[in-house]
């Protein structure tokens, strides 16, 4: 029996997913994005989980689409976006729980979108980050066009995307594409300890603030004030809110619920 193309795992409240590729560098292929896509709705219905890690196998986090087997190549790319890219970006913007990336490796192509598509990113400090599509006559695509100025500034992703420059993990921290940057064998234990403490958090306020941050680039600042506080009611009748405010009171730890 083969190997699953992506790895799933939990530890308490804390689900793992991993990329499972890596003789190839974990290269995005048909296969593994109906893993993936798979996994993440795993975590997302499970009410356990309440915080994700995504990471790859081996020596890397992801080169980018298979162009070397028939389920990556682009060439009916649209199709290929669509059908099989789209779906998990979107639902990893759309997760009602924090993911942090956890970057061993390259992140390349649509690997280093898959990256961004994450709440906050971590990276090895081997790791490294390309935008590879202009060398091979592509565009940046999977979302890279939209995260990317947003992370970095438009004159910084318009150097990024048509140079093609592979940027080491401290280069994309001062960038603002990776949040910290650890020794590589420290990054999963980092990573874990982060999921680990979000996961103990108030993840519906997590939810809550992914929702505001994905609609203020096409809000008005009316429409973002009106969002803001139709959400605040919504965060304010949480058990967390009145768990939150209780222990303020008490003067002790919160015990956090995600209701």
């Amino acid at each position: 029996m083969s190997e699953p193309n992506v790895l799933y795992t939990t530890e308490g409240s804390v689900a793992t997913i991993t990329l499972n590729r890596p003789t190839v560098l974990n290269a995005l292929n048909r296969d593994l994005m109906l893993e993936l896509r798979q996994c993440f709705e795993r975590a997302r219905d499970d009410a356990n989980v309440r915080a994700i890690v995504l990471t790859g196998a081996g020596r890397g986090f992801a080169s980018g689409a298979d162009l070397g087997g028939g389920g990556g190549q682009r060439m009916d790319s649209g199709t290929t976006l669509r059908t099989l890219y789209h779906p998990v970006i979107t639902m990893m913007r759309e997760m009602p729980k924090p993911i942090v990336a956890a970057v061993n490796g390259v992140a390349a192509g649509a690997g280093m979108s898959l990256v961004m598509a994450c709440d906050i990113i971590l990276a090895g400090q081997s790791a490294s980050f390309l935008q590879a599509f202009s060398r091979i006559g592509l565009i940046p695509d999977a979302g890279a066009t939209w995260f990317l100025p947003r992370l970095v500034g438009d004159m910084r992703a318009r150097a990024l995307a048509i140079l093609a420059d592979q940027i080491p993990a401290d280069e994309a921290q001062r960038l603002g594409i990776v949040w910290k940057v650890f020794a590589d064998d420290q990054l999963m234990a980092e990573a874990g300890k982060m999921a680990g403490k979000l996961s103990t958090m108030p993840t519906r306020a997590y939810a809550m603030i992914k929702q505001t941050l994905n609609a203020t680039h096409a809000n008005s600042l009316a429409d973002q004030l009106e969002l803001e506080a139709l959400l605040q009611t919504e965060a304010g009748r949480t058990e967390d809110f009145a768990e939150g405010v209780a222990a303020f009171r008490e003067k002790r730890p919160a015990q956090f619920k995600g209701r």
